[in-house]
């Protein structure tokens, strides 16, 4: 994995067994003045998990699963995400604690210690990999897409935890409440992202959109023009949210929403969590914590 060594907004990337293709990478990254930052190469599934921290506290949210590349079957560059889901039905069992107790809570208590305590959301990327599980990277901020999909979800009022975790009162908030229903979101993005986005063109069908059972719609990348209509403005413009019975169902209600937004030229992935609703994701043999956790990333 070649990346570049800077903020590229989640597209200097390039996972790849070609090394024609790594080489080549990290000489359009030494070309525009930079560098690059070489890394071990991650099989088994991704997982984002966003913990809430008080500086002292850790709470986690429910863990969801994104999408990078840009096109199905996980093709072509990447971007900041395509769409996600959530909850992880495959998920190994006790994989949130572990992730807890063995990368999260020890960050927190390790900034606690050097006087620099952190209060916010602790992004933890993961895989699953055979060699047990790994960090792939700390952000320290909600992320795109996949916050849309697990805050579709919870219960709990998210202004009461932000609240706590900001008094440092996180060990004193209520157990979180879930909707039992699965959210999948998918994000219709402007056509020639992630590259040079084309702007400015009308969105319709957003009222329809959100007249559908269980959707609504999260505006990104828009802006109203001169008579107040809705016009792209960015990369990924929108994301379409969907609450199911099950991952099939909110899968079929999202479909239904982005097929009713119309914007021309635009583009979105017509398999996110497609694997998971057949039952094809596997975790490797060594990803359920038999193996130390390392950072690739932090």
């Amino acid at each position: 994995m070649v990346k570049d060594d800077g903020l590229a907004a989640g597209k200097g990337v390039v996972v790849t067994r070609n090394r024609d293709e790594a080489l080549a990478h990290a000489q359009s990254c030494f070309d525009a003045g930079g560098s690059v930052v070489i890394e071990e190469f991650l099989d088994g599934p991704e997982v984002s998990l966003f913990v809430l921290c008080d500086g002292h506290n850790t709470v986690a949210l429910s863990p969801a699963q994104d999408f990078k590349r840009i096109f199905d079957n996980d093709e072509g560059p990447n971007t900041g995400g395509m769409g996600a889901y959530t909850p992880l039905e495959w998920a190994p069992e006790g994989l949130v604690e572990e992730v807890l107790e063995r990368v999260a809570q020890p960050t927190v208590n390790e900034m606690a210690r050097r006087g620099t305590p952190f209060v916010g959301v602790l992004f933890v990327g993961l895989a699953l990999t055979s060699r047990g599980t790994r960090v792939i990277e700390f952000n320290v901020r909600f992320g795109d897409p996949e916050t849309q999909a697990v805050l579709a979800r919870l219960k709990t009022p998210l202004g009461s935890l932000l609240l706590a975790a900001a008094k440092g009162e996180l060990d004193k908030a209520e157990e979180l409440r879930w909707a039992k229903e699965t959210a999948v979101a998918v994000v219709v993005a402007s056509e020639n992202y992630p590259d040079t986005p084309r702007t400015g063109d009308r969105i319709r069908g957003l009222k329809k959109a959100e007249e559908l059972e269980g959707v609504h719609v999260i505006h990104a990348g828009t802006a109203l023009d001169d008579q107040g209509k809705v016009i792209s403005a960015g990369g990924r413009v929108l994301a379409v949210v969907a609450l199911g019975s099950d991952l099939v169902e909110a899968r079929e209600r999202a479909y239904d929403g982005v097929e009713l937004v119309q914007l021309e030229g635009s583009q979105y992935r017509t398999d996110i969590a497609g694997k998971a609703a057949r039952g094809d994701i596997t975790v490797p043999y060594g990803a359920t914590g038999s193996l130390p956790v390392t950072k690739a990333k932090a």
